[in-house]
């Protein structure tokens, strides 16, 4: 199972940074909006990984057989590999290679509010965007929000997954 799960992990891990790297090479002259919706593609795509993985461990490591249990274990511990990897780049992508994200980033969110808010509920909304802005400044939170979000869909396809594959 330990193999199955490090094999597989890297997959994912290594697609979702082949993914990330494409998008920032090709796709950066695109809306914020549309990276972000990239961004959560390839995270599925990524996590795909965990599927094939629990199929592999029941087909080829455990006779034809998976209980849901191992394969939930299984499909939880591959998508935990592969949110370290994602946590990890983007860490790195917003503190190294562009400082720059985070207020670009809020800048345009802001800009967005101020055309579509009344300017009572813009100045408020203003405030939480500020502290939201002064919390993912901070790597360690951020590095932990992009992880958490990537384990979050991994544990909805390790679900998905271990009821389609379960086999006793």
């Amino acid at each position: 199972m330990k193999k199955t799960v490090v094999r597989y992990g890297l997959y994912g891990a290594v697609t979702i940074w082949i993914l990330f790297l494409i998008s920032l090479f090709l796709l950066d002259n695109l809306s914020f909006t549309t990276q972000e919706i990239l961004g959560y593609a390839s995270m599925i795509i990524s996590l795909g990984f965990v599927y094939f993985g629990v199929k592999h461990f029941r087909d080829k490591e455990n006779e034809g057989r998976v209980s849901f249990k191992n394969a939930l274990i299984i499909g939880i511990l591959i998508s935990l590999i592969t949110a370290l990897a994602f946590g990890v780049l983007d860490t790195i992508y917003a503190k190294i290679l562009n400082p720059d994200f985070l207020v670009d980033y809020y800048d345009t969110i802001v800009e967005g509010l101020r055309n579509t808010l009344p300017p009572d509920e813009f100045e408020k909304r203003l405030a939480e965007i500020n502290a939201e802005k002064e919390m993912f400044s901070n790597p360690v939170i951020s590095f932990a929000f992009m992880a958490m979000t990537v384990f979050v869909i991994g544990f909805i396809i390790s679900l998905i997954s271990a009821l389609i594959l379960q086999r006793k």
